[in-house]
């Protein structure tokens, strides 16, 4: 299977045309954050404050790095398990945000919302942090430093390879794998 190139910031041109199943590889601009930094940015939105990056068109990636050997930029960047941000994902959809890249299944909520607001779900290899953070060229801390490696970072990327788990016509790439391992059993 052939993999497609995508740019962050996302747009809705290029989002419409994913479909799950499709592998892609990821250049340009990506934020890192976790479960803390989701409730900062969240707790920001409800208070009118700043938030530390713009969600329009944005792609957050739900790692928290380790920190980096002697000449790269960062450590291990291995995925999160992306239903932790669950509870946070619709809010930040339907402020902007494009794009968000983990591991696991999302709740009814998240793939309501990226239906609605037009966003997709990736997934990337879990226990491959290591070879996943080779893809990663630039990596700075831009805000919440007291979280340390769980703070948001800005990463550029190259060909960062992910697989659109839900897309915004509702497919669902874990549901129709299963599906798929149940006809060819039979």
């Amino acid at each position: 299977m052939s993999q497609i190139r995508i740019s962050a910031p996302l747009t809705d041109y290029a989002i419409g045309g994913l479909h799950s199943g499709q592998s892609l590889l990821i250049n340009g601009i990506i934020y890192a954050a976790r479960d803390t930094a989701h409730k900062r940015i969240v707790e920001a939105l409800h208070e009118g404050g700043e938030l530390p990056f713009n969600l329009a068109g944005a792609l957050v990636y739900y790692v928290g790095p380790t920190p980096p050997q002697p000449g790269r930029p960062i450590g291990s960047a291995g995925p999160t398990t992306a239903g932790r941000m669950d509870a946070y994902a619709p809010l930040l959809i339907e402020h902007g945000l494009k794009g968000m890249l983990g591991k696991g299944e999302r709740n009814q909520a998240v793939k309501d919302a990226c239906v609605k607001h037009k966003a997709v779900y990736l997934a990337t290899l879990g226990g491959c942090g290591a070879l996943l953070s080779l893809c990663i060229k630039k990596a700075e801390l831009i805000a919440y430093p007291e979280l340390g490696p769980e703070g948001v970072w800005r990463f550029e990327v190259e060909d960062f390879p992910a697989v659109v788990v839900n897309d915004i016509y509702g497919g669902d790439a874990y549901i129709d794998g299963r599906k798929q391992y149940g006809q060819s059993r039979d």
